[in-house]
């Protein structure tokens, strides 16, 4: 696989910052392809979805602000989806680009909707991975158990271990696909021991928006008016299946696509997962 590695400046209230991102396939190519990942991931998980679709689009795979290769705000405060779409509008620019086709993993999808909800939006297609406009309480308590936990490991294998058991709704993976992942979202440090790759305090503006009941995004979804795909983990605990359905049924009226024996969220590391999502975003 090969691919190449760059960054853009960004501006926030707290001043500049460093977006870095991934680029898959030719740099002349005017079909953009943005995959936005989850809250504690990076652009790295998409490396095999990038490799396939890199002879029909120029991919691109940020890592959003505070994660992976990207800079750390100097507020945390500024952790947010207003931030991260604003920072996907500059990217956008950078890349020289009207339009783009967008895959968003949770909130890598949340992001994507708002900006697929702007008049104006850049966004032509649109693949939601195991998000939607109503977001659960449980899967709320889930993430904030390990989110900004900010644990250390004293070798590889321990990291190893530990990604396994948090990320076990990924579904069924290979030990390669499983190592790949692990590898690509932490990072050794000078005593020799292993973290994750990315700002413990982006827990700190989830954490402090915290309700003990489900979030409800209906009014954004709705204005959303592009080509949308939704795609489901059967067991996941974050996009209700009753939610999931009415997606398909309101605003843009998604497609829908489940996979089975997966949860909080599908990684597209398989053929079949590629292939729901390469024959949305290259269907007539």
């Amino acid at each position: 696989m090969q691919f190449r590695q760059a960054a853009v400046q960004c501006i926030g209230p707290s001043g500049l910052h460093r977006m870095a991102y991934t680029e898959w396939g030719e740099p002349d190519n005017p079909r953009v392809l943005l995959c936005v990942h989850g809250l504690t991931r990076n652009g790295r998980d998409f490396d095999q979805l990038a490799a396939a679709l890199s002879s029909h689009y120029r991919v691109i795979c940020p890592d959003v602000v505070g994660r992976g290769r990207s800079g750390w705000l100097r507020d945390p405060a500024g952790y947010g989806i207003p931030q991260y779409v604003a920072d996907m509008v500059t990217l956008i620019a950078r890349l020289n680009v009207d339009t783009v086709h967008w895959v968003g993993t949770s909130m890598g999808g949340l992001i994507g909707m708002a900006l697929a909800a702007q008049e104006g939006t850049p966004i032509r297609r649109l693949v939601l991975n195991d998000v939607g406009p109503l977001i659960t309480v449980e899967s709320l308590q889930r993430i904030a158990t390990y989110v900004g936990t900010n644990p250390h490991w004293a070798s590889f294998d321990e990291a190893l271990a530990y990604v396994k058991l948090i990320s076990a709704p990924f579904g069924p993976l290979s030990e390669a696909q499983w190592r790949h992942l692990t590898e690509t979202s932490i990072v050794q440090g000078a005593d020799g021991n292993w973290s994750f790759r990315y700002d413990p305090r982006i827990a700190e503006p989830f954490k402090a928006a915290f309700v003990d009941q489900d979030i409800d995004l209906w009014p954004i979804y709705g204005a959303i008016a592009c080509p949308t795909l939704v795609i489901r983990g059967a067991e996941s605990d974050l996009l209700a299946r009753d939610t999931w359905r009415a997606m398909g049924e309101r605003g843009p009226r998604a497609k829908l696509a489940e996979f089975p024996g997966v949860g909080h969220a599908p990684m597209f590391q398989s053929d079949d997962q590629i292939a729901v999502v390469r024959d949305f975003l290259l269907s007539v």
